[in-house]
């Protein structure tokens, strides 16, 4: 049986094998598994050398983990998953999901940076200072697990916390950044630990004096209510969706409420909504991930497409198409611009499109230029050899 310290060595082994770990994988009836740059790799220690763990070996980790949480072992039995804070010694942390699957045990540590980057630091778009000089309003950002919305929101914190004194709360499961106070001052909440729910955490932050609240995410129509609510009262609110696209993120929205409750909630959106941000992580050419970004802006032009409804030749992927000026941008023209700069491949600018004919069309263009370049290079040497 593995004792406290075992397993903590053996995670610390695991989190340092390599440069670009981002999860570590306990699975039963699988060896230990890393993610490095998104792909999946199994570990086989010497002295570890664990073909598949067992149920067992999975469960004394995942209790182990939960003994400073009693009130997870019930939700972990209740609801079949748990989150949770993991730290070692040398203070690298984790976020934790413990999951039953067929009567077994399973976790997953995602491996969380010690320190909070700034924008500049992850080289993200410049209209991400912009965002975070906002004073009021809704900023969501959106993705799939995984890809970085986390990262970019402790992102737009910091430089909030660098040049605004304010107060900040932030609603989170679990605390992934710890943000330490520069000019602003700042409460990190934890689900579970400081607060029952989303909703409950939110009603309660607006009776604690927040400029700027931060919600882990939204998952239900009482949570997103408190949210408008916040915006419409002036407080800045930033959240995340397990969406992708403007477009799919406004419906989604739309499907917490009741049909006959649509027009009233476009209105509200209308006036809260300030910035919708889509984010995924790609691999990148020569190794590691590299992000593109959708990012739409509540113009008067989204409002009048949020009040009414996408039409055809009115939709916001148009308006962000030909909104560079207010820092918009589309999925697809990220992708074009990377793979010019030979930073992806053209299967992955394809699969990850939303309109694939048109990035197809300009990845055969780009092609094209590069081939009459290239022989134009060729017949210009050899012109110079002749000579």
């Amino acid at each position: 049986m593995l004792t406290e310290f075992e397993i903590k060595e053996l995670i610390y082994r695991l989190a340092n094998l390599e440069p670009g770990i981002s999860d570590i994988f306990i699975f039963s009836g699988y060896p230990l598994q890393i993610v490095v740059y998104g792909k999946v790799k199994s570990i086989y220690f010497d002295d570890f050398p664990i073909e598949k763990l067992s149920p067992f070996q999975v469960e004394t980790i995942a209790f182990n983990m939960l003994k400073e949480n009693p009130h997870l072992f019930k939700k972990l039995l209740k609801d079949g998953y748990a989150d949770l804070s993991y730290f070692l010694d040398d203070d690298t942390r984790f976020r934790v999901n413990i999951f039953s699957r067929q009567r077994t045990y399973n976790i997953v540590m995602r491996k969380l940076e010690s320190k909070v980057k700034s924008i500049e630091d992850w080289g993200l778009p410049k209209v991400f200072y912009k965002i975070a000089q906002e004073k009021y309003g809704v900023v969501l950002v959106t993705g799939a697990t995984g890809q970085g919305k986390t990262t970019t929101l402790a992102a737009i914190l910091h430089e909030i916390n660098k040049n605004e004194n304010v107060h900040i709360i932030t609603l989170e499961d679990p605390i992934e950044y710890i943000h330490q106070p520069i000019k602003a001052t700042i409460n990190q909440r934890e689900l579970g630990t400081d607060f029952s729910s989303y909703a409950e955490g939110l009603r309660a932050a607006l009776r604690e004096a927040p400029h700027v609240i931060l919600v882990g995410e939204i998952r239900d129509r009482e949570t997103m209510d408190i949210v408008l609510t916040a915006a419409e009262t002036g407080h800045l609110v930033f959240s995340t969706l397990h969406t992708i696209g403007a477009s799919q993120t406004l419906n989604r929205i739309l499907g917490f409420y009741l049909p006959e409750e649509e027009h009233t909630i476009r209105y509200r959106l209308a006036g809260s909504l300030r910035w919708i941000i889509g984010q995924k992580l790609l691999p990148k050419i020569g190794g590691g991930r590299i992000p593109i970004f959708d990012i739409l802006y509540n113009s008067l032009r989204v409002r009048e497409i949020i009040m009414t409804g996408e039409k055809e030749g009115k939709t916001f992927y148009d308006v962000m198409t030909q909104g560079s000026a207010f820092g918009m941008r589309t999925f697809d023209q990220d992708l074009i611009e990377l793979y010019k700069k030979g930073l992806i491949e053209e299967e992955i600018a394809i699969m990850h499109a939303i309109r694939k004919d048109k990035v197809s069309r300009e990845i055969d263009l780009i092609k094209k230029l590069k081939s009459i370049e290239e022989t134009e290079a060729f017949l210009e040497l050899g012109e110079k050899g002749v000579k």
